[in-house]
């Protein structure tokens, strides 16, 4: 009950900060949010935030479900978890919330959400390289090196065997 409690606050806290707070900070400052016509590209935008926010809640789930912990750095998953999404792609936490800021940035048609998405995901690789990949090579030794030859780390596609 404790994994859950954790992971559901991690993914309101985390993700809707960097997805919405901070996205519509920048939309408040740069731009007056007045409603524009919803066309084809406004809609398909609409899909992609959907389907991003979709994936980071999938993943929370999988982190309690399959990894026995959460998804927080001081109380990791004991287990490695290589199911759901995460057979497509290292981090698909990652980048589902980099999805939905970059529909954010369409929807609106705001060159500076779209930067903001693009420092996101800076910060969020060097992350993963400086720091993320080398804990879980040190927590799973091998099976994490197995998973991350045969798994992309941003580029989602079919496993390799």
């Amino acid at each position: 009950m404790r994994n859950i409690l954790i992971t559901t606050l991690a993914t309101i806290i985390v993700p809707g900060v960097a997805v919405f707070l901070v996205p519509y900070l920048i939309l408040q400052s740069t731009s007056p949010l007045s409603p524009s016509p919803v066309g084809a590209v406004e809609v398909a935008s609409l899909v992609l935030a959907a389907i991003g926010l979709a994936m980071v809640v999938w993943v929370s789930v999988a982190f309690v479900r399959h990894g026995k912990g959460t998804p927080v750095p001081f109380e990791p998953p004991s287990e490695f978890v290589a199911a759901g999404l995460y057979r497509f792609v290292r981090n698909p936490m990652y980048f589902g919330a980099l999805l939905a800021v970059f529909a954010e940035a369409i929807f609106f048609h705001s060159a500076w959400v779209l930067l903001y998405a693009a420092l996101l995901w800076l910060a969020l690789h060097t992350f993963t390289i400086l720091v993320e990949e080398p804990q879980l090579e040190t927590r799973f030794g091998e099976i994490y090196n197995d998973y991350r030859a045969r798994t992309p780390r941003w580029i989602p596609r079919r496993p390799k065997p």
